[in-house]
């Protein structure tokens, strides 16, 4: 079975004393549901460059707006009715700009080419369902910020 290697961005920010998550949804594909930044690590490439690649692809948000905390979180994702293994590595980062609500058409070599994701932030508790799984490590975030 085929492994492929997998990044995924937990960004926060603190707005009126509660802390936010920021997600997104696909303009055109509503049911693909709410999900976070996130992609696959090119061959020979490291997490963290991918980690910051995806979320300049995916949000437009650029590293001088991000302060990278840690990463929280690897587990292994077995989609329905595919003959793969994800290997989810999960960084949480702090947002340092100003954006609260954005759409960002994606420019890449990948599968979301000419996609237009849809930007916002949500509280982190109670934070709706994130699709696919990525919400798995939210508990490890919010254990990492109580302890900050």
């Amino acid at each position: 079975m085929e492994t492929k290697l997998k990044v995924l961005a937990y960004i926060t920010r603190e707005k009126n004393e509660n802390m936010e998550l920021l997600v997104f949804e696909h303009k055109d594909y509503p049911e693909a549901g709410l999900q976070v930044p996130g992609g696959t690590v090119e061959e020979n490439e490291r997490l963290i460059d991918a980690m910051y690649r995806e979320i300049i692809e995916e949000t437009g948000i650029v590293q001088e707006d991000l302060c990278f905390s840690k990463k929280l979180y690897t587990y292994n994702y077995y989609p329905i009715n595919k003959d793969i293994i994800y290997k989810r590595n999960f960084f949480h980062f702090s947002y340092l700009g100003n954006q609260n609500v954005w759409d960002q058409l994606v420019s890449c070599d990948g599968e979301d080419d000419g996609l237009t994701f849809q930007f916002r932030w949500e509280r982190v508790t109670p934070l709706p369902l994130l699709a696919g799984g990525q919400g798995i490590a939210l508990d490890f975030l919010k254990k990492f910020m109580n302890e900050s």
